[in-house]
């Protein structure tokens, strides 16, 4: 049986439900697929065929019982930071390349209660540190709308494989842009969840306070389905939220008025901020020009577009890169080659030994973010470094407060750039650092947020960001299905 392309999450649930395709059937189609592509992409770093294939026997079994979840057969790629019992989690990093957890995060283990269907592990940059999947200790990922260029990063293999239909969706990780940024790249939807309301528990730690798990899809349903079956309070995390999960699909209905963001047909229904901080000089004119596009359209949909300031958004760059790389710092302290991982053998001296496990067993981005974390924490250094970054932290989480007084959301770009080409930042750091500019901010603040394509620029897609207050998912969905359904821009694929 053919399989519709391209497949939803939704349309494939639907025709599950209906039996005009069976989970072995849509499983079998994703691997023909990535068959097709994968050598091109190098979306995944480990694929589990026959898993997936015995997974999808099995959902068959609970659909034709009539014991069926929302994602019961729906094929699945999860990002390799995030641990999966008896399959490879590498961090795409040497340091883990032959590690084999013996449980899974919390976030797969609610996917499995629901059936999904494992199609492997996706490639991303080392530790989740990068913005480009090119610090991937493997390979680099290649971006499906023009293969000489990037992803984005750092959960770039999720984007890449949603992006050219090699699976359905993606469940991602978000550090400081790590599912918005390659989702704004490769042209697909990427959310964000509040800090807590998804548990980390099984996701491999590159900045505590700053970490979530989240999902990337082909359109903004997709998004919701996947978060309503993982968020929810765990109590493995000690950060994670006290809150029941929810429905997050309830509102979003395909038959929309005129205008859904209106109250009762006139303005004064969403309003929506507009920072000035996030149109900078730097941005490419084609991509100003979509994300301007796209706050036309939401306003010619009944949203009341409020123009206002965020002026600590200036020192979001410098608070990010000195509190995530001081918790990394502390985070991958504990592979030291005693534990577990890559541990180096060709010496007899135990602290020569942890050394060279360091120094071979990391790749340079990491130890460049390890070296300034130590730095930021060391004596003389603490009090200069890290506790400013925490007050300016402070500041930037009440410039947010403080504007949403005023509005419901804040729409902004998710880049000020499309793909750049592989290679072309490599050697430049503080570039590949200002690719993440305008999704850093809500990562300090522990916003929710998310990112959907809202138009092309140099033929390669462009990714709106919505940001809202603490808990405020269902707004953002809402606001972003609605545009989505007065554009085509996410049904738009690559050709390969």
């Amino acid at each position: 049986m053919a399989i519709q392309d391209p497949m939803t999450v939704h349309e494939a649930r639907d025709q599950l439900a209906r039996k005009q395709v069976s989970a072995v059937e849509l499983a079998r189609a994703c691997l023909d697929r990535i068959g097709q592509v994968e050598d091109r992409i190098k979306s995944f770093v480990t694929l589990t065929p026959e898993l997936a294939l015995r997974q999808a026997e099995q959902a068959d079994r609970r659909i034709a019982a009539g014991k069926a979840a929302p994602l019961t057969g729906i094929p699945a790629q999860i990002k390799d930071v995030i641990c999966t019992k008896g399959i490879p989690t590498t961090c795409s990093s040497r340091m883990l390349q032959d590690y084999v957890p013996v449980y899974n995060a919390t976030a797969v283990e609610k996917l499995l209660d629901q059936d999904v269907v494992l199609l492997g592990k996706g490639n991303m940059d080392e530790f989740a540190m990068g913005s480009s999947t090119e610090n991937s200790a493997f390979f680099p990922t290649h971006n499906p709308w023009d293969l000489d260029r990037v992803p984005g990063g750092s959960s770039g293999g999720g984007a890449a494989s949603v992006a050219s239909g090699e699976t359905l969706f993606s469940l991602g990780s978000d550090t400081g842009g790590s599912i918005r940024q390659p989702a704004a790249l490769c042209g697909v939807v990427g959310l964000k969840p509040t800090y807590g309301l998804v548990s980390r528990y099984g996701l491999v730690a590159f900045a505590s306070s700053l970490d979530q798990i989240g999902p990337l899809a082909q359109d903004v349903t997709d998004c919701a389905l996947v978060l309503s079956a993982i968020a929810g309070y765990d109590p493995k995390d000690s950060t994670s939220l006290p809150l029941e999960g929810k429905d997050y699909t309830v509102g979003l209905d395909r038959d929309l008025p005129t205008s859904p963001l209106s109250k009762g047909g006139k303005k004064g229904g969403v309003r929506l901020g507009v920072p000035e901080e996030y149109f900078t000089e730097g941005m490419e004119a084609g991509t100003r020009a979509a994300v301007e596009g796209a706050i036309n359209t939401l306003e010619g949909l009944g949203a009341e577009v409020i123009p206002l300031s965020l002026p600590t958004t200036k020192y979001a760059l410098a608070c990010y890169y000195i509190i995530a790389p001081s918790e990394c710092s502390a985070n991958l302290a504990r592979y030291d080659g005693v534990k577990y991982g890559f541990s180096y053998q060709d010496t007899d001296d135990v602290w020569e030994a942890m050394e060279k496990t360091r120094q071979h067993g990391f790749g340079p981005e990491v130890r460049r973010r390890i070296m300034l974390g130590t730095y930021a924490l060391s004596a003389g250094y603490y009090d200069a470094y890290y506790l400013k970054a925490q007050g300016a932290r402070t500041l930037i989480q009440r410039d947010f407060a403080q504007a949403f007084q005023r509005v419901d959301a804040l729409v902004t770009p998710v880049s000020p750039t499309v793909a750049f080409r592989l290679g072309e930042r490599t050697d430049d750091p503080v570039q590949m650092y200002l690719s993440d500019v305008f999704t850093l901010p809500p990562n300090i603040a522990g916003l929710p947020c998310l990112s959907v394509p809202c138009g092309f620029d140099q033929g390669l897609p462009v990714g709106l960001q919505i940001i809202g207050p603490h808990l405020s998912e269902e707004t953002l969905l809402r606001v972003a299905f609605a545009y989505e359904q007065a554009t085509e821009w996410h049904k738009a694929r690559p050709e390969l």
